[in-house]
């Protein structure tokens, strides 16, 4: 399997036609027909469904969606590397990719990155949002250089800095509904109402035993990825979202307020690596600044 041939697959799955796909590439119709029907043949799989004579469109199959995913993950992965090799004669320059789930924390990398960029302005960062999950599968798979996880790390697979603060496990509900008139939730306060909960486990481990209840006796009625998408939720009034502080906006103008729960339960993280790995100059550089910051935040 070619790395040529992958990127020809993914300009066809996104121009949805083979015709525009070749006008792009700069190659007849038939030689990138031929190219992907021999990458059908490799893999012994349908990959495209070809349109009617009078439909041009072609859509994935199953396999080719496959495909697809995977083909934007070597190909990122493959430019990442030859400009990690490229930069490595020209100093401190590069590429630096932070995965991180929603948290104020990512402050100390914004202010890592602020300082660095005085001495080494050719560093550039590229951040990806997602849970735990999304975080951990990235760095598995060498297409981000950091993360930013909550909880437990599995230091047999990871290196891992501690972040000098935390965030508070709260909820967040409607200014005008009637839990909203207390300062702190309590755990009796919650085991009637419509709940919204976030996907990462781990971090659910800690609001389950604050909540002294098991799953099935809660009223879940809805599951989120980001705060934000969640936060819709809410302010249509489906229910009452449980997650971390200062994600939210909740001014004054806001329809939502944030009120942490009492006893008050915090989120404990880390900024992770995958051991034995060799970083780019860039970001060994950007770690060392991190953890000079970490340094400064603790004393």
């Amino acid at each position: 399997m070619e790395l040529r041939v992958l990127g020809y697959f993914l300009a066809i799955a996104r121009e949805q036609s083979i015709i525009r796909a070749a006008a792009s590439l700069h190659l007849s119709q038939p030689t990138l027909s031929t190219q992907i029907r021999k990458l059908e043949e490799e893999l012994g799989k349908q990959l495209l469904v070809r349109g009617s004579k009078g439909s041009r469109k072609v859509t994935l199959t199953e396999e080719g969606m496959i495909l697809k995913k995977r083909a934007e993950e070597i190909l990122h992965l493959v430019e990442k590397t030859e400009k990690e090799i490229t930069f490595s004669d020209h100093g401190v320059v590069g590429d630096v990719y932070i995965g991180a789930g929603e948290t104020d924390a990512l402050r100390l990398l914004a202010q890592a990155a602020k300082a660095l960029h005085q001495s080494h302005p050719g560093i550039h960062y590229h951040l990806s949002s997602g849970n735990a999950e999304f975080v951990l599968e990235q760095l598995e798979k060498g297409l981000i250089d950091f993360g930013i996880v909550f909880g437990n790390v599995d230091f047999t697979k990871y290196n891992a800095l501690k972040i000098p603060m935390k965030d508070t496990w709260g909820v967040l509900m409607r200014r005008d509904c009637a839990l909203a008139k207390k300062a702190a939730i309590t755990p009796e306060d919650l085991w009637e109402l419509p709940l919204i909960l976030s996907h990462q486990k781990n971090q659910e481990g800690a609001f389950y035993t604050w909540l002294k209840k098991d799953v099935e006796q809660l009223n879940i009625i809805a599951t989120y990825n980001l705060l934000f998408n969640a936060s819709l939720l809410v302010e249509e009034g489906l229910g009452y979202a449980i997650g971390l502080d200062k994600i939210i906006h909740t001014g004054k103008n806001s329809k939502l307020c944030f009120r942490p729960l009492y006893p008050s339960v915090e989120a404990e993280m880390f900024i992770v690596w995958k051991k034995y790995q060799v970083f780019s100059k860039a970001a060994e550089q950007f770690m060392r600044k991190v953890k000079e910051l970490q340094d400064i935040g603790l004393q």
